[in-house]
């Protein structure tokens, strides 16, 4: 049976389909795959859409680029911190990108050819599968610039390396490098090279999508309702938090602190 191609192209990604394979690439290197309002709008729709087509057996989420993602964008950070209007948008912006990753009965795969930061870290752990190269870092380094660590942090890290490990590195914000991070259960598979991680990649999301998708999927089910049950423990506490250090003056002192590579000065306001 000859090879099935589609392919599409938005602002912030693109998406390729062969053969039940979902491609995914976040296409904006020159702003290290940050996740501003357009980018989370965008692999939002294209999560529901995967999650609707009854043709596709697997997808591989890859990024351009040195980073695969820096994580949040601080012009929206500001935004909400200003603006109540925003702010509880962004915190349903988050709601929503949650949802979608629990909801997706397909096996995702995701491939980490630099740092992935943040709400980026988040997505990588939302995955089934995370190959990495072994220049690859991953922080969510939420604390670090104000915030609770809301958008799915409290959730994946501890599901994936531990209640310990997680509060170590959730409350200092620190980096792992990727041969840690496979150590911990952040990475099920460590490559050598960034340019190897693609590929690699691929080859598990086609091996999948060759297995009978009924049992795939009902797999994935029963493993997203282990964590949707999780999700429900802390999902909207975190979220809470999040919310309200969203409106913090410490955030934006933060920011500022970063932006001006200075230390900040915080008095937990």
């Amino acid at each position: 049976m000859p090879e099935q191609h589609s392919a599409s192209s938005r602002e912030a990604l693109t998406v390729a389909v062969t053969d039940g394979v979902w491609e995914i690439t976040l296409t904006r290197p020159e702003l290290m795959n940050r996740f501003d309002d357009v980018l989370e709008s965008e692999l939002l729709g294209v999560l529901q859409d995967l999650a609707n087509d009854r043709d596709a057996r697997s997808a591989v989420l890859l990024s351009q680029g040195k980073v695969f993602s820096a994580g949040g964008d601080f012009d929206l950070i500001l935004a909400a911190n200003r603006d109540t209007t925003e702010r509880l948008a962004a915190v349903e912006r988050a709601r929503s990108m949650l949802a979608a990753l629990i909801a997706l009965p397909q096996p995702l795969v995701v491939g980490v050819q630099g740092a992935a930061v943040g709400l980026g870290a988040t997505i990588a752990l939302a995955a089934d599968a995370v190959v990495a190269s072994r220049n690859a870092r991953i922080a969510d380094t939420h604390v670090g610039v104000g915030l609770a660590a809301g958008d799915g942090g409290a959730l994946y890290w501890p599901q994936s390396a531990g209640m310990l490990r997680a509060r170590r590195y959730l409350l200092t914000g620190d980096m792992i490098d990727a041969a840690k991070a496979y150590e911990f259960g952040l990475v099920t598979d460590l490559v050598d090279e960034p340019g190897e991680v693609a590929d690699v990649a691929r080859g598990i999301a086609t091996r999948i999508a060759a297995l009978p998708p009924l049992a795939v999927q009902g797999t994935k089910r029963a493993l997203n309702q282990l964590t949707r049950q999780r999700l429900g423990e802390v999902g909207e506490t975190a979220l809470l938090q999040e919310a309200l250090t969203l409106g913090s003056a410490d955030l934006a002192e933060a920011v500022a602190a970063f932006k001006e590579k200075r230390a900040g000065k915080f008095v937990g306001e």
